[in-house]
């Protein structure tokens, strides 16, 4: 099952953190080594839920989109709606424990098929350079490399490390 988060008032912060947990704790090595790790990794997550509060959340058409299972929060991602038919995709994380199992190319689908739903779009993203298992999962799921550098919508910056990834629904 699929659910679509539309506010910040509807997000369960302690699932949605338990389900980036691997790259928060990442984020607090690299923002806070000096730093006990639990209190970074706090530090971290606070800055996380405020992003997504203050600035996610506030953009009108910014959906999360969650797949759960067994009522446990599996894989996610989140859409920015950046005009009409035309969204910017990033943040694609499932759970470590529940990664290599096809969860987050039947969230893709999912989230494909939502946006199919409205009506003809078009949906990009910047996939590493290096995530071969990311790279796979969206060229499955039907998504396209349409650039060598990465273009990120929300910052208006291209970035070397990256691909563009595109994927355009017609109807």
């Amino acid at each position: 099952m699929i659910i679509t988060i539309k506010s910040y008032s509807e997000l369960d912060e302690r699932r949605m953190m338990d389900l980036y947990s691997e790259g928060n704790i990442e984020n607090a090595e690299d923002l806070y080594p000096d730093e006990d790790r639990a209190q970074a990794v706090l530090k971290v997550e606070e800055s996380f839920l405020d992003f997504l509060k203050n600035k996610f959340f506030a953009a009108e058409g910014s959906e999360y989109f969650i797949l759960v299972e067994n009522d446990e929060w599996i894989s996610a991602l989140r859409t920015s709606r950046i005009r009409d038919g035309l969204y910017y995709m990033e943040a694609l994380e499932t759970r470590p424990d529940m990664r290599q199992r096809g969860y987050a190319k039947k969230l893709l689908l999912e989230v494909l098929g939502e946006l199919k739903k409205r009506g003809k779009f078009e949906l990009y993203c910047c996939v590493s350079k290096k995530n071969e298992p990311s790279i796979r999962t969206h060229l499955a799921a039907g998504f396209s490399i349409v650039a060598e550098n990465g273009y990120s919508y929300l910052q208006n910056s291209t970035n070397e490390r990256t691909y563009g990834f595109g994927y355009v629904y017609r109807g």
